[in-house]
């Protein structure tokens, strides 16, 4: 290799060492939440599209325990945690707790429809809570408590109104039920340390 070549090489090295890892931090720090995000949801889309999945979303307190009351049920394929129901796009967890943001706290359920039935999750989801606490559960307080069904279909949203009439009109509950039932809206994931909370630290419950 001649002079003129071993100075080319060594300049476009240097050249290489100066702005690879600049690149390197720009993707790790600005764009892996994003990512983290957006590949959890195409994942979740995937999953419904492909094995002809159904979806369902429920806000009930805290979605630590909700999410591992879920996970027990059997027919359910996956659970995520996240923020639904508000106006701010792609809120953190502090944001949903500043109570500014509308947001609540829910769990996202794909369910296989031939193993476990939508009025199965709805019973799963009113014994894991009080639907008669406005905007609370316990000593959990704000509106990112609420209890709260978010319908994906017309059917989800019939058989929820039923459930929730028969549950008010049964006597179980002295106190109105407070259970807000509205279409889905957009739906974003909690970051990564709240999925699956309690399984991780070896605990089956932190509900009331």
């Amino acid at each position: 290799m001649n002079k003129k070549k071993l100075t080319r090489t060594a300049a476009f090295s240097a050249l290489g060492l100066a702005l690879f890892p600049r690149r390197i931090y720009f993707v790790k720090h600005s764009h892996a939440p994003v990512f983290s995000q957006r590949k959890r949801r195409e994942e979740n889309q995937i999953t419904q599209e492909i094995k002809g999945m159904q979806k369902a979303t429920f806000g009930a307190g805290c979605f630590w325990g909700v999410e591992a009351a879920f996970r027990q049920v059997k027919g359910v394929i996956s659970t995520s945690v996240g923020y639904t129901g508000g106006s701010l796009k792609n809120p953190t967890y502090e944001d949903v707790c500043s109570g500014k943001t509308g947001h609540a706290e829910v769990v996202e359920v794909v369910y296989d429809p031939e193993q476990v039935s939508y009025d199965k999750l709805l019973q799963v989801f009113w014994e894991n809570h009080d639907p008669t606490t406005l905007n609370r559960q316990g000593p959990d307080i704000g509106a990112q408590y609420r209890s709260a069904v978010f319908y994906h279909t017309p059917e989800q949203m019939t058989a929820a109104l039923a459930a929730k009439e028969k549950l008010q009109t049964g006597g179980r509950y002295k106190r109105p039920i407070v259970t807000e039932i509205t279409a889905a809206s957009p739906y974003y994931p909690a970051e990564d340390y709240h999925q699956q909370y309690l399984e991780k630290r070896g605990l089956a419950s932190c509900h009331i």
